[in-house]
Order: structure tokens, then C-alpha cells, then sequence
């Protein structure tokens, strides 16, 4: 591990969170995993009862009739919920934050891209590790935004791939992610791309 500081877009590499789990490397929880009580108390009061998250339609918001009332719910998707990191991100673990419904995806096209995200993750360590981060980096396997050796961590693995711009794309990491999940990414990473653009 680098004993130096990272930036914003890069982060300071760490172990395996599965691989630790899994393995006989450790006896108990590190302490950098471990968060206390007034941790946890203030990641959940910070994202309060689900049940006030702004639903957006989009077949509402590209409809003249309904538009103003949706770009209303939109406006406060976007002030009060930071809507565009939360609905362009796909997270298996855990809920998204906002949701938008009619978005023109097909529900079996993303249980098809939950279950290969699931086989990804669920590749060798030999296989992961083509795909780890590099030093000065935050894309790959691993953890993000890591910038001391004394923060507090996540218990567990992400994968941070940018994807749009494609031109941006990492060439040691996009073409090396196993069919045919590159190709269901790539399709799925289109889709959201329009449904930003038509937002």
C-alpha cells in the first residue's frame, strides 16, 4: 500500500475485502472497516425514510400534458437528492436512490445485467486481478476515493469503470471484461446515455 495521500480521482490501493472474508489472512475485522455507533446513526439519518424519494416518469416528462408536474418532482429530484449521480449509477447491493419509472428499458434486459454483474463479481481473484486498480488510479476493482491509510472503509469490493464518453475508456480495462457482460454493459451504458440526454 502507498503511505501517501490520494487525490479525488485516483485512490490509495487497498486488499481484497473478499479475499480477506473469504481467506484465513485475517482473524477479525480490521479496524479501518469497523464504523462506530454515531457512524452508522448519521449514514442512516442522512438518508431518512425511503418513502420520500422522488419517483420520476419519464413517459410524464416527455408528455405535454404531465410535463410541468414532473419537471417540478425532477427539479427537486435534482436540488434536494443529487439525481444525477444517484439514477446513472447501477448498484446491485443496495437501492438506488431516485427512481425513475417508464424509462424504456426492459426489466428482463437488467435482471440480465444484475446476474452478469453478480458472475462478475463473482470471478477468480486471478481473473479480478487484471482488473484491479492501478497506483494513482480509481478505476478497476478495489475501493474509491481512498486518501489516507487511516480512513474508514466500506466491507466490501466495487468495480468503477467509466463508461460515457467512451473515449475516456480505460483500454487496459474495458476490453478486458469477460463476454458477454462487455457487451450487455456497453448496450446498457447506451441506454442510460439517452435517457440522460432525453432528461
Amino acid at each position: 500500500m502507498e503511505a501517501k495521500g490520494a487525490t479525488y480521482y485516483n485512490s490509495i490501493i487497498v486488499p481484497s475485502v473478499q479475499e480477506m472474508a473469504k481467506g484465513k489472512m485475517i482473524k477479525k475485522v480490521p479496524q479501518r472497516y469497523v464504523r462506530s455507533g454515531l457512524d452508522k446513526a448519521e449514514i442512516t439519518d442522512e438518508c431518512g425514510p425511503r418513502t420520500k424519494i422522488p419517483i420520476i416518469d419519464l413517459n410524464r416528462l416527455c408528455s405535454s400534458t404531465y410535463m410541468a408536474s414532473e419537471i417540478d418532482k425532477l427539479d427537486l429530484a435534482c436540488k434536494e437528492w443529487g439525481f444525477f449521480q444517484a439514477s446513472l449509477k447501477l448498484n446491485i447491493l443496495n437501492p438506488i436512490d431516485l427512481k425513475l419509472v417508464n424509462h424504456g428499458i426492459d426489466p428482463n434486459f437488467l435482471d440480465k445485467l444484475k446476474s452478469e454483474i453478480q458472475d462478475f463479481f463473482n470471478l477468480p481473484m486471478e481473473e479480478k486481478k487484471k482488473l484491479w486498480q492501478q497506483p494513482g488510479d480509481m478505476e478497476g476493482f478495489g475501493q474509491a476515493h481512498v486518501v489516507s491509510e487511516e480512513q474508514k472503509l466500506d466491507w466490501g469490493d466495487m468495480f468503477y469503470l467509466l463508461m460515457q464518453p467512451a473515449r475516456l475508456r480505460k483500454p487496459h480495462l474495458f476490453p478486458k471484461l469477460p463476454l458477454p457482460f462487455r457487451d450487455t454493459l456497453e448496450t446498457y451504458s447506451t441506454k442510460v446515455k439517452t435517457i440522460a440526454q432525453t432528461l
